[in-house]
């Protein structure tokens, strides 16, 4: 397990000296723990997600029928959205229970407040059933579940990286990421499933239950398994020592290490644009603009997700031998590349769209990077609480608005989400060159904080 080490402050961050202790092997235990913890990871993605793809399956079911389609689908998403402005304060919340008691107990509780509204909604009646009672339950739901993957992040990113041997901390959650971004993935394969099995009149009367039933499952074996990970051994030796015990952790995020705010944002921001625009923006792209049919956009995308999973773990490997700021500046520099090859081969037919596909994957490897800067910019006994604050107001922020701006800006130009990625990349760029290198020394990718 990893040890603690020494920081040097720089600009806010954590920095260590140039000498690094030895690399040390997994153990079977620690597969175990990055296993369990993808594994679920990617099971609560999917309860969160499948509400996208059944949005308007819902519209018809949980409002009055007479009021018009788009007015219907726009409330429907509402709600969607609404799980995303729930992620701060839930967040926010289980972070302080995660510093105080343990990532072990949030980690666990996550999945379940993710699970039992997901069952919940497979169950509810209709608004055919209980008039405007169903989309009032329904957005009490997706409230639950928005401060439920509010939690999930920030706690798994803590709770793996505390667990990762030395010099594995970027490899270990490079596959965390990969397992919560396959997530997207399974939510996808399971609507592709649901729509050629089932006529779209039995999806309306009673199937489209089956992928939030299935989510309770996936929820409920989650949580099982998860009773046999173990907390992790930072926290246990914090925990000894009564580190931190005497304030709120929040309270002490925003008063010492205000400097860590700044940087930890606008790498989420990011991260979400990378997202974003490969699984979310794209794929509409391509059959409005494109005119590609759905059944091969869902084909390209699924390889895309693919690709961005194995982008991921490279990135990761990357970090353990170059250092994660680093890392950032290098996929920094790769994510417009990426997103340039794809939008290319889609407008100019530079290349296959399933290898330009693949590349942007690939190049959209941030997002397996940016958590290892994110555990060393906060010292561990506020480090949950540091990460919940900015990674979930940022991301409800940027992802509430960022797709909006990118699809009423693609009439203007078609190649608006290469410019876009291209600013981003640059506030990568500059954001590492800030607060990530100091004369010449290397970031702390893998070390734990000392609370201080």
């Amino acid at each position: 397990m990893s040890a603690m080490r020494s920081f040097q402050p720089c600009f806010g961050v954590f920095m260590t000296a140039i000498v690094q202790p030895a690399p040390q092997p997994f153990s079977k235990a620690d597969y175990k723990t990055l296993s369990l913890a993808a594994l679920g990871g990617a099971l609560e993605i999917y309860d969160f997600i499948i509400f996208v793809f059944f949005a308007l399956t819902l519209s018809q079911l949980f409002f009055p029928p007479d009021m018009p389609e788009w007015l219907r689908l726009l409330q429907s998403f509402g709600i969607f959205v609404t799980g995303y402005l729930a992620r701060p304060l839930g967040g926010i919340m289980m972070a302080h229970f995660a510093d105080r008691l343990g990532r072990k107990r949030v980690f666990s509780l996550s999945i379940l407040m993710m699970a039992l509204p997901c069952l919940l909604i497979g169950i509810m009646p209709t608004y055919a059933q209980i008039g405007y009672w169903a989309p009032v339950v329904l957005l009490a739901l997706r409230i639950l579940q928005g401060a439920a993957v509010g939690g999930e992040v920030p706690s798994a990113w803590a709770f793996v990286a505390e667990h990762a041997p030395t010099g594995h901390r970027g490899y270990a959650l490079g596959v965390l990421q990969a397992g919560l971004t396959f997530g997207y993935l399974l939510g996808a394969l399971t609507a592709t499933w649901l729509a050629r099995v089932f006529s779209p009149a039995e999806i309306l009367e009673w199937a489209w239950r089956i992928p939030f039933l299935l989510g309770g499952v996936f929820g409920v074996v989650s949580v099982w398994l998860r009773r046999w990970l173990s907390e992790t051994p930072v926290f246990m030796a914090m925990h000894a020592q009564r580190e931190g015990m005497t304030e709120l952790p929040l309270s002490q995020v925003l008063r010492n290490h205000r400097r860590s705010l700044l940087p930890a944002a606008l790498l989420t921001f990011v991260l979400t644009s990378a997202v974003v625009i490969l699984v979310v923006i794209t794929p509409t792209v391509m059959q409005q603009r494109f005119a590609i049919s759905a059944s091969q956009t869902f084909a390209l995308s699924a390889l895309g997700i693919v690709f961005l999973n194995i982008g991921c773990v490279l990135a990761g490997m990357l970090v353990d031998r170059i250092g994660a700021w680093r890392g950032v500046m290098i996929y920094s520099l790769l994510l417009p590349v990426g997103i340039g090859v794809l939008y290319a081969s889609l407008i100019q037919n530079w290349l296959p769209l399933g290898i330009a596909y693949a590349i942007a994957g690939l190049g959209c490897g941030i997002v397996g990077v940016v958590p290892s800067v994110m555990v060393g910019l906060f010292p561990a006994h506020i480090r949950v609480s540091g990460i919940s604050f900015t990674y979930n107001i940022a991301y409800a922020f940027w992802a509430s608005i960022t797709p909006l701006m990118l699809i009423a800006l693609m009439p203007w130009n078609l190649w608006i989400c290469v410019l876009f990625s291209l600013i981003m990349g640059i506030v990568g760029l500059v954001t590492a060159a800030v607060f990530g290198l100091h004369h010449g020394t290397r970031v702390d990718d893998s070390a734990s904080c000392n609370a201080r």
